[in-house]
């Protein structure tokens, strides 16, 4: 299974029950085309870097699809059909969260080496203590 972010921009007349109504709509194209939705973000108004159609504020979602690829075209299609969508874009992530796992599994294994090494080394302080004091 591969892992996508798709994230979309609403226009900022559309109503808040209409909004809901469109995420819904099109979280169930996704789970439709067989895909699966892991995860629906609402990020509410927000500015827009720039202009888009004469909007400067927008509606921003994202959803964290893990599917084929095919659900992706289909809701890619919506989107574009949909008036209320002004912007959309999607990324593949699984790549880039497996090799945030690696990352994640190295520094831990790198923190653990340094816990056993610090460990060690304030033994090896505390012996040259007592060996200074039996030496006095």
């Amino acid at each position: 299974m591969r892992v996508y972010e798709v994230m979309f921009i609403i226009s900022p007349n559309t109503e808040e029950s209409d909004v809901e109504t469109l995420i819904t709509q099109l979280s169930d194209v996704v789970t439709n085309q067989g895909g699966n939705v892991a995860k629906i973000d609402r990020m509410g108004r927000r500015r827009l870097a720039y202009p888009i159609q004469k909007f400067t504020e927008g509606y921003y979602a994202v959803f964290t699809v893990e599917g084929t690829g095919s659900e992706i075209a289909e809701l890619e299609r919506r989107m574009r059909v949909t008036d209320a969508v002004i912007r959309y874009i999607t990324v593949r992530i699984d790549q880039e969260l497996k090799r945030a796992d690696k990352f994640k599994a190295a520094r831990a294994k790198r923190a653990a080496a340094g816990r056993t090494s610090r460990s060690s080394r304030s033994r090896s302080h505390a012996q040259a203590d007592t060996a200074d004091e039996e030496g006095e």
